[in-house]
């Protein structure tokens, strides 16, 4: 068909785009298709049966009305033309958004750096690359400072379509981000040499990580702080100064709860394995060690045990034994107000006596005195 458009300008249109947009050249053949079959319509009406169909191999173009070859299809019109570059940019969009959103929804839950591109209050906007990230307030840590250009490592959290974009949700304050790093910063980690048990995180402020080595000739915790904290310092950096406890991880509950408890030292500890409840023993002056700042070391223990820590102090004797001393003492009964008022007026009642021949007996409770006849 004598045509205006020529096959191998078109392919080299296909093959600049996909590699400029990362678009499946399919897709673009079939957006290019529509586009023509838009602008076709636009010009000979919408009633006719159109069909256009383009050569994967050489480019050219083939465009039917019923049985009816389309001659000159590269000229139908300005307004012809506009709808069709509409429709493919609208193609293309569809196509470039669709290439986005598989590739960071198979990344939910990972690690990614980006750049902070800039603000809009309360969320920052990071730079990704061929798209942006948003970090919303929830997921942003307290008291942390972002500055444009600067690079993070952030977890990707949440990927979804809006519209022709896609929202991409990242967070810096997710537990699972500490788990990521610890798993950048120590090889044995991403080895399974050394394993993350459990992770608790007060965003910001400190954090405690349970780990167990799966080949006992290797410390889970010296491997997790490196030589001289060196490990254990890029991670804390990278969090701002974030404070971490390494736990070492242990079958028998009562140890990991006193593991987890560090740096206060525990006396002893009585499991409810009904209630889920720890009774967790201290001297007095490990007490304040004990709940931490702002009561973040007993938290911290709880979520990352399992277990709702008490803490008591002293030994589980003298705790016994002042437990028994309360509840052994006699309980005063309550006295009511009239007996009250009643017991303030009246005298100690006497002790009883028999009267001797020629006395009054003892005064009546009435304070009345009783008449003996003469």
């Amino acid at each position: 068909m004598s045509n205006s458009l020529k096959g191998s300008e078109i392919l080299r249109f296909v093959d600049a785009l996909h590699r400029e947009k990362g678009v499946d050249k399919e897709v673009i053949f079939t957006g290019l298709e529509a586009a023509l079959l838009s602008a076709a319509k636009k010009k000979l009406g919408m009633n006719n049966n159109i069909v256009v169909e383009i050569s994967r191999d050489t480019g050219e173009i083939t465009a039917l009305d019923g049985e009816v070859e389309i001659q000159n299809l590269g000229d139908l019109g300005r307004i012809a033309a506009l709808t069709a570059k509409q429709v493919l940019i609208q193609k293309t969009r569809e196509a470039e958004r669709d290439v986005v959103y598989d590739e960071y929804a198979r990344r939910v839950g990972q690690l990614i750096t980006g750049t902070v591109q800039r603000f809009e209050k309360p969320n920052v906007i990071v730079s990704l690359g061929k798209t942006e990230g948003i970090i919303p307030w929830r997921e942003q840590v307290p008291g942390e400072a972002y500055n444009p250009g600067e690079r993070i490592k952030c977890l990707i959290l949440e990927v979804k379509k809006v519209g022709q974009r896609v929202r991409i949700v990242l967070s810096r304050a997710h537990p699972d981000l500490l788990r990521h790093l610890f798993e950048l910063e120590v090889p044995e980690i991403q080895e399974r040499i050394i394993e993350i048990k459990a992770l608790a995180r007060d965003p910001g402020h400190r954090a405690k990580v349970a780990v167990q080595s799966i080949d006992h000739k290797v410390d889970c915790v010296g491997a997790c702080v490196g030589i001289r904290g060196s490990r254990i310092k890029n991670i804390v950096d990278e969090l701002n100064g974030e404070k971490i406890d390494i736990v070492r991880w242990n079958e028998s509950q009562e140890v990991y709860i006193m593991n987890s408890m560090k740096p206060a030292i525990v006396n002893a500890i009585e499991l409810d394995f009904e209630t889920k409840h720890a009774k967790v023993f201290v001297e007095e002056d490990q007490l304040s060690l004990a709940i931490g700042r702002r009561g973040q070391n007993v938290r911290l223990a709880s979520r990352l045990t399992g277990w709702a820590v008490d803490l008591v102090t002293g030994t589980p004797d003298a705790y016994e034994e002042r437990f028994q001393v309360a509840h052994d003492a006699p309980a005063a009964q309550p006295m009511s107000a009239a007996a009250a008022a009643a017991a303030a007026i009246l005298p100690d009642a006497p002790a009883p006596t028999d009267a001797k021949e020629g006395e009054a007996p003892p005064a009546a409770p009435g304070g009345d005195d009783v008449k003996t006849p003469g």
